[in-house]
């Protein structure tokens, strides 16, 4: 009888590494940037992968792959037609925009493959403006070290203009990809974000460093206190995992390394690392301490690091609808 497949990234490795050179390079043409990090990272620690695993995941891929329905009607086109004939014209054309985004964001989309420098260098002189809406496009922690890359004055007004961003009109965004494309080399696969909002700033700020962190919101707040307040309650930093529920805790666990874990709770608060402890088996958790009172000296960035790799976890796994995460925290969750 074979074993049950791997879960997640591994039976994705698996896979990809199963179905030859060709057929994963097709596969890898249509992940965003992290994903082909991620994924490949992923194929590259496999070792000692058996006959019975290869077989469990092929299994898995080819049922859930059965299941699937193929629609090839042009959807935009459809959408279009019901929403005119529901409403009529007048009605319709107010809507059909907001609903039927822009496909082509090509040129913002290949600033995903750069790094922070090189993308902080093409757009720092651009309208702050310009720049707020090429970052929310962007995935929280590249837009912040872009940020971080920029003077303080440019930096809290962007952030700024972040905060209070309600959306971009589609005419607006295909003007300012078309800019965009002409210097870069896209990438056709367009994975969304939301647009803009204090959740969009609170998403940026919490990947910068504390002290810039502290610093930018500061400066918000001697502009805008209750938008700096606002920030500030949606801000989710590693201390706050105290406010999940059990079950969630065991969720983030499940996705977290131990070498990653034991960096993070380096710099966690005596009762943060019981929360955790409390939700591991006895023996890991004893492991856990021994492991934690052998470590030696980490730096703070370091830890900062890992703990922002555990938020990551439970920020995806919130999106995805698995856990629900707990009140916003304060502004500073790291020592």
């Amino acid at each position: 009888m074979n074993q049950a497949a791997p879960d997640g990234l591994t039976s994705s490795a698996i896979l990809l590494l199963s179905i030859g050179e060709e057929h994963a390079a097709e596969v890898f043409k249509h992940l965003s940037p992290k994903e082909v990090q991620k994924v490949g990272q992923a194929m590259a620690r496999l070792e000692n992968v058996t006959r019975e695993q290869v077989d469990a995941v092929m299994e898995n891929f080819a049922s859930e792959a059965g299941q699937q329905v193929s629609l090839s009607a042009n959807s935009d086109e459809y959408v279009r037609n019901v929403i005119s004939k529901a409403l009529g014209d007048d009605k319709a054309n107010l809507l059909i925009d907001r609903i039927v985004q822009v496909r082509d964001t090509s040129g913002i989309q290949g600033l995903k493959w750069m790094d922070a420098a090189t993308v902080a260098e093409l757009i720092q002189n651009e309208h702050p403006q310009i720049i707020a809406s090429i970052l929310v496009h962007l995935e929280g922690d590249q837009a912040a070290g872009i940020v971080k890359l920029f003077t303080e004055r440019l930096r809290t007004d962007v952030m700024l203009r972040i905060a209070t961003l309600d959306g971009i009109q589609p005419s607006a965004l295909r003007e300012l990809n078309d800019v965009l494309a002409k210097l870069l080399t896209g990438n056709e696969h367009i994975k969304k974000a939301a647009l803009g909002g204090v959740r969009a700033a609170a998403d940026i700020l919490n990947f910068v460093g504390s002290s810039v962190e502290t610093a930018t919101v500061e400066s918000i707040r001697e502009q805008d206190a209750e938008l700096a307040q606002k920030i500030l309650d949606e801000m989710f930093v590693f201390e706050n995992l105290l406010d999940l529920e059990d079950r969630a805790i065991q969720m983030v666990l499940r996705e977290v390394q131990s070498e990653s874990l034991i960096v993070a709770l380096k710099g966690a608060t005596e009762p943060m690392r019981e929360k955790i402890f409390k939700n591991m088996s006895t023996r890991a958790a004893e492991m856990m301490r021994e492991d934690l009172e052998s470590k030696g000296p980490v730096r703070v960035s370091e830890v900062e690091a890992e703990q922002k790799e555990v938020l990551k976890i439970a920020r995806r796994l919130a999106e995805e609808g698995q856990i629900m995460l707990g009140g916003g925290g304060g502004d500073d969750g790291f020592i």
